[in-house]
């Protein structure tokens, strides 16, 4: 093997639980682990990072990694973690959320390669589809007993009296649905490994367990812990909801700028988690950080490995180009240089009036639009003192009392960006 798997997941943190026999068997030859990966959005978000980096620390390693989607389970719904059941989806929304999914997961995973330990993505709606409730229950159920059902936490904490809603057959069976998909696995690939969040435990366990009474097999588990920020809140959501990888639905500025405003000890426990630097030169940048902290090198190194990972150099290029317009550091050139979305993320919250475009085609006087158009200061008199005071800036360069907001002016052929000083801000929209 390339390099010791449990060593390197277990200095970068992201070992929760794992069971005994597992570091001898990986380091005996080549093995295949599997994680499991929820459907039911037609993206992964930053919450899903963790398992990703835990199958491509073992793609590294030497191993083979399995993806598996969970069509069938996605059906269903998982009881751990959760206080109420989660809606079912069709299949065609399914396939469509499978081949989103697998594109994202092609930018950590070599599914291509030539080599043994090429990558895989399965879907368990392709082996439970046909798998008739008969044959079910005969085949699988008839070697787990309710009894270490019941025992599973997962299933305790939802039908104990603090959970009004109580909990369907349909997730009780659940952990016998994930147990066999670790059978099947097994057998169709000797995948001898899962992993997954600690919450997943006893989900993973029931699969070892059906592996051992069914085929006298041994299966192993791995757990890394549920990521959560130093204040106690929760990681990958913001007041707007999930960090997600899509573009479309977190555009790359807000996901750079998600892991470039971590906190000073959240940005050294993320750093190992979510990038592939060796343990020396994260050393290094932790130690540099402490000595200047207000440089914030470890965000910014983290920010910027995790962006180019997920959306590519030329994003993150344009991302920090964005971050420099918030921070006042930029010129016209940089405004008009960004994609809309972008401009409108950067400038989110800033008050906005909107103008007639003939106006601006004439040439809209500097005064008139802050204070007719838009009431960004509150009289012509302030407007023009500001100006003489060389105060006013649209789209960043200042300007003088006879300037004309004209067509060229136009960002993205619609927005003008008016300042007064370095932090107020007001955005006139060309209609």
């Amino acid at each position: 093997m390339k390099n010791d798997f449990i060593e390197e997941v277990s200095w970068r943190g992201m070992v929760h639980d794992v069971m005994p026999g597992t570091q001898e068997h990986l380091n005996e030859s080549m093995r295949a682990a599997y994680v499991g990966i929820d459907p039911t959005a037609d993206s992964l978000h930053v919450g899903h990072l963790v398992g990703v980096m835990l199958l491509k620390h073992f793609q590294l390693a030497g191993h083979k990694p399995v993806a598996l989607i969970g069509g069938a389970t996605g059906m269903i719904g998982d009881p751990s973690g959760k206080s109420e059941e989660r809606n079912l989806l069709d299949e065609a929304t399914l396939k469509h959320n499978q081949n989103s999914i697998k594109f994202q997961l092609e930018k950590f995973l070599d599914f291509n390669s030539q080599d043994e330990n090429a990558a895989v993505l399965v879907n368990n709606y392709d082996w439970m589809k046909s798998f008739s409730f008969i044959d079910f229950i005969r085949d699988v159920g008839k070697h787990i007993t309710v009894n270490y059902m019941m025992a599973k936490d997962s299933v305790k904490k939802r039908l104990s009296a603090e959970s009004k809603e109580g909990m369907s057959f349909t997730e009780f069976t659940y952990q016998l649905v994930q147990g066999y998909d670790f059978l099947h696995l097994y057998r169709s690939l000797k995948c001898s490994l899962q992993m997954g969040g600690s919450d997943q435990w006893g989900n993973i366990t029931t699969g070892t367990e059906l592996i051992r009474r069914i085929e006298q097999g041994k299966g192993f588990a791995l757990t890394c812990p549920l990521i959560t920020k130093a204040d106690g809140t929760k990681f990958g959501k913001t007041a707007s909801g999930n960090i997600w990888l899509d573009p479309k639905k977190t555009s790359p500025f807000k996901f750079y700028q998600f892991w470039l405003n971590t906190s000073d000890d959240d940005a050294e426990k993320f750093i190992k988690i979510f990038t592939f630097k060796p343990k020396d030169e994260i050393e290094e940048l932790i130690n540099s950080h402490k000595n200047a902290p207000h440089l914030r090198v470890l965000q910014k190194a983290l920010a910027t490995d995790i962006t180019i990972a997920v959306h590519g150099k030329d994003e993150l290029e344009n991302a920090q180009k964005a971050s420099n317009i918030l921070f006042g550091k930029s010129t016209f050139e940089d405004l008009n240089s960004i994609e809309e979305q972008t401009f409108l993320d950067v400038f989110e919250g800033v008050p906005t009036a909107e103008v007639e475009k003939e106006m601006v085609d004439e040439g809209l006087d500097i005064v008139e639009a802050l204070t007719t158009h838009s009431n960004f200061l509150a009289s012509k008199g302030e407007a023009r003192r500001a100006l003489k005071q060389n105060a006013i800036a649209v789209n960043k360069e200042k300007v003088s009392v006879d300037f004309k907001i004209e067509t060229q002016y136009l960002l993205s052929n619609k927005y003008v960006l008016l300042s007064k000083g370095k932090k107020q801000n007001y955005i006139l929209i060309a209609v």
